[in-house]
């Protein structure tokens, strides 16, 4: 099994899940404790999730008007910016923990995204 075989596919089916843990987890976990800005940083960024898999050229996109480069390069940004946030806003506890564990989550998923080619080849 090659090292990057997070297929489009693969990652059509885990956004919506996603988006949806992104918005109802922060209240369920009790997100918000060292600052606000951790409980609503995720929800914004699971709606905002959520729109861009609708609009994603991929089987489960209902509006496909955006690449799915795209996609995996606005996903790379999220985690990027989630590893970020507990130093840039002073999360901290739960807050934290939850997102640098999301932020390495989503970056390992791109990390193992196979490349467009590749998919073309095995299809």
């Amino acid at each position: 099994m090659p090292l990057r075989f997070v297929t489009r596919t693969i990652h059509a089916y885990l956004d919506y899940p996603v988006a949806i843990a992104l918005m109802g987890l922060p209240f369920l976990l009790g997100l918000g404790e060292s600052n606000p800005l951790a409980l609503w940083l995720s929800v914004a960024t699971g709606i905002a999730a959520f729109a861009l898999t609708v609009l994603t050229d991929h089987h489960l996109g209902l509006i496909r008007v955006l690449p799915y480069k795209l996609h995996l390069t606005v996903d790379l940004i999220v985690g990027l910016t989630f590893l970020a946030a507990p130093f840039v806003f002073g999360f901290a506890g739960l807050d934290a923990a939850f997102y640098w564990l999301n932020g390495a989550a989503v970056v390992a998923v791109i990390s193992l995204s196979a490349p467009e080619e590749v998919e073309a080849a095995s299809a």
